[in-house]
């Protein structure tokens, strides 16, 4: 038997202002996105900014439905509209923020299981990383190069629809 460990790597920025101008814009895409969630249940606002290889920019926020499963997450909600209005274009980066008047938030929220699948899926049709930004707002940011990091043992299988 053999041990193996997986270590990602990160870049921890003190706040929004140690940012590219570039990534600075796109958190506060994040945040204009987050104006738009649909979270009346669990209260917890997230919104999401995609950068595309265009230099367009698509946001999403998170939607919630008293049906819970059908509910949809900023990531997802930013991702598919991008891949829905831009086919050809290549996924840059995201930016993701959060925010609730439940609690305060003291660090960046990552994205779930689900939202890194579909990032995921969409590194492996593009062959190239998504950079991924993480806005604690008033506080850090973590920027990610790849999806990953975050799921070094990602499911992906290339015999999937081959026909």
């Amino acid at each position: 038997m053999e041990v193996k460990n997986i270590t990602i790597a990160y870049e921890a920025y003190t706040g929004i202002d140690e940012l590219s101008a570039q990534d600075k814009q796109l958190c506060l895409e994040a945040v204009k996105a987050m104006e738009t969630s649909y979270s009346p249940y669990s209260k917890f606002r997230v919104g999401a900014a995609v950068l595309l290889s265009n230099k367009q920019i698509v946001r999403g926020s998170n939607q919630e439905n008293a049906a819970y499963p059908s509910g949809l997450c900023a990531e997802r909600v930013a991702l598919f509209a991008a891949g829905a209005n831009f086919p050809n274009e290549e996924i840059v980066t995201i930016a993701v923020t959060a925010s609730t008047q439940e609690f305060q938030l003291l660090r960046p929220v990552t994205s779930c299981g689900p939202c890194l699948q579909v990032m995921a899926e969409y590194e492996q049709k593009q062959d190239k990383p998504i950079e991924v930004l993480l806005y604690c707002i008033g506080g850090e940011v973590w920027k990610v190069k790849g999806v990953n990091s975050f799921l070094p043992m990602m499911f992906f299988e290339k015999r999937l629809g081959k026909g």
